[in-house]
This record gives structure tokens, C-alpha cells and sequence, in this order.
């Protein structure tokens, strides 16, 4: 079998971005395929604590899977729930890997750049995060990875990384799908990128200060449809999706399309002519409410002794495939 492999950080409260954008397609992409191939959905607790964290990684951890749970992930065999520090072949294998990279490489990597700018000083996880992000994948034989366009310049180092191991050791990794073959396959061609409530030109962000800027996925849903009725839109009085001139507009528009399960371009031909931007906002308020009402029930209803139930279950999968792996490797540098 295939392996799909995926992970959303899990230092606090998801927003409504990382669940339509990250989330949902993940959730859906596993249950079309997961009859067929391994898919294996990880917390990265690791990479969490590159940066200030609340403390409750532990909570926040079984909050993630609760939140893929009540997105509709299906569970069956091919399903496989772990977090990255209860597998202990991922450190052990990034150390490795650090032998095999290079400084040059790894100092090239744009989000290295961006989050040490301006700073006198960064702690050496965030230089060393796109290797710890190459084991997670290589220890898995993962092809495909779903996940967003800033991290495709990481996968494109784990293929490096996995060819140059290869080409020294034999073939012991298996080297993950070209960037345009995993947008190919998420079908992602145009990705979801839901925008800033206040500030539209910039994706929506929960480490952004205003709070009506995003809407957490724990927000009342009265106050979650308050933030949409205040949300920023254009003075061109039409309804057109056009993100480049009508940002505002077309974030309701995407947002009131995928909040409903709808195709973006019916939502589109729904409003097309329109010009009350009053009427879009509060459709999409109405939306969003009763979207957050359903998703926070489901999230009630989930006990937390079956999450860490399956979370254990799947620690014992990875750890026997992730130790299957480190042992080649350490074969491969004579250690074993």
C-alpha cells in the first residue's frame, strides 16, 4: 500500500482557515482513499514547541484529533492517529538526517528566513524543522503529502535529502511525489486560502491580535456571526468574486461556499447582479453559526478516554513501521 501522510500543529485553538483549508480536504481526501492506502495523521507536538506554546500540549493534542473526528474522518485499519513524541525514531532519525543535510540548504528555506527576520537571535528548531519534517515522511515511505504551498519548498528538501541517502546507501527511502504531482493530487490546484475578516489582503491568522479578524473554531456562534456582519468588504456596491479587486467579497463568497458544502461556482451564480452586501453578509453569518453549532456538538460528544484510546492504537502502528525504518538506517551508518 500507498502512504498518505498529514499533521496540523497543535499548540491552540484551531480557526476557521486551518479547518476549510488544512482540515476538511485532509478529513476528505483520507476517507476517499483510505480503503486502499495507509493514511497516517499525526500530531507534531515536536514542532509545536519551536515556538511559545499555552502549556497543554498534552490537552491540545487530544483537541486535534477531536476536531478530525468531528470534521467526519472515518476510522478503519488503514487509519492510523499518533503523536510524533510517543515515536521516538522521528528524533532519531532527524539527527541523522542532520548528518546527511547541508547548512546551506537548510539556511535557504524561506520560512526559516521569515521568522528569523529582525530577530537577534531564534532557537535552532525552527533552522532545524524542515529535517525533523523530512523523518516524519521518510520514516513512512510517504508519497503524498497534503498540506500548504509554504511547506512545499520542505518537500522538495526531503526528496533531496531521500535521493542523497539513496544514492550512498542503496534504496532505503522511498522519495515523496514531485510538488506538481501533490497538487495533482490533492486536487488543489487553486488552494483555499481564507482571508482576514478585517484585513482581506492577508490570510485570516490566530496569532493576529484582533479578535474579529478570525473566527476560532470555539467561538459562540453568535459572536462568530457578528464577526462575519462586521467584516470588511468595498465600496464598489456589486457581488463578484474577484479576489484581486473584491478581496472582502470574495472571502464571503468562498467562505459561504465551503461552510455549506457547496461548489464555489453556484455560490457564485447564486449572487451574481447582486449588490446588497448586507443580504451576502448575512447569509454567510447564518452559515457559519450553524456550521459551529453542529461542528461544537460533535466535538462534545467525543470522549476523551476513546481518543487517547486511539491514539495509542496508532502509536503502536507507527512505532513498529518507524523502527522497521530507523533500523535500515542505522544499519546503513554501521550503528547497528
Amino acid at each position: 500500500m500507498q502512504t498518505i501522510l498529514t499533521g496540523i500543529r497543535s499548540n491552540s485553538v484551531l480557526q476557521l482557515g486551518n479547518y476549510l483549508g488544512a482540515m476538511l480536504p485532509m478529513v476528505r481526501l483520507a476517507n476517499e482513499y483510505s480503503k486502499d492506502w495507509q493514511v497516517n495523521i499525526f500530531v507534531p507536538d515536536l514542532h509545536s514547541i519551536i515556538s511559545d506554546v499555552d502549556g497543554n500540549l498534552k490537552e491540545n493534542a487530544i483537541r486535534t484529533v477531536k476536531n478530525y473526528l468531528a470534521a467526519g474522518l472515518e476510522i478503519n485499519e488503514n487509519v492510523h492517529l499518533y503523536r510524533q513524541s510517543y515515536v521516538p525514531a522521528h528524533s532519531e532519525l532527524c539527527w541523522i538526517l542532520n548528518c546527511v543535510a547541508t547548512m546551506g540548504e537548510t539556511s535557504r528555506m524561506i520560512q526559516f528566513k521569515e521568522k528569523s527576520k529582525g530577530q537577534e537571535s531564534c532557537n535552532v528548531g525552527i533552522f532545524d524543522y524542515p529535517i525533523l519534517m523530512a523523518a516524519d515522511i521518510l520514516l513512512y515511505d510517504a508519497t503524498y503529502i497534503p498540506l500548504g504551498e509554504d511547506q512545499f519548498q520542505h518537500i522538495e528538501l526531503t526528496r533531496n535529502l531521500a535521493m542523497r541517502f539513496n544514492n550512498r546507501f542503496g534504496e532505503i527511502f522511498t522519495v515523496p511525489a514531485k510538488t506538481a504531482d501533490q497538487v495533482k493530487f490533492m486536487k488543489a490546484d487553486e488552494g483555499i486560502r481564507i482571508r482576514d475578516l478585517l484585513n482581506p489582503e492577508k490570510k485570516m491568522s490566530k496569532s493576529t491580535a484582533a479578535e474579529n479578524s478570525k473566527i476560532m473554531l470555539d467561538d459562540d456562534p453568535a459572536k462568530a456571526a457578528k464577526k462575519i456582519m462586521s467584516a470588511t468588504t468595498d465600496s464598489l456596491g456589486k457581488i463578484k468574486y474577484d479576489m484581486f479587486n473584491q478581496p472582502g467579497i470574495s472571502n464571503l463568497l468562498q467562505i459561504e461556499a465551503l461552510v455549506t458544502d457547496t461548489p464555489l461556482q453556484d455560490v457564485i451564480a447564486t449572487w451574481a447582479g447582486e449588490t446588497h452586501y448586507g443580504d451576502l453578509k448575512q447569509k454567510v453569518a447564518s452559515s457559519v453559526s450553524a456550521m459551529l453549532t453542529d461542528f461544537q456538538a460533535k466535538m462534545a460528544s467525543i470522549n476523551d478516554e476513546d481518543v487517547i484510546a486511539l491514539l495509542e492504537k496508532g502509536e503502536k502502528y507507527a512505532n513498529e513501521v518507524a523502527n522497521k525504518k530507523l533500523l535500515e538506517v542505522q544499519k546503513a551508518f554501521n550503528l547497528r
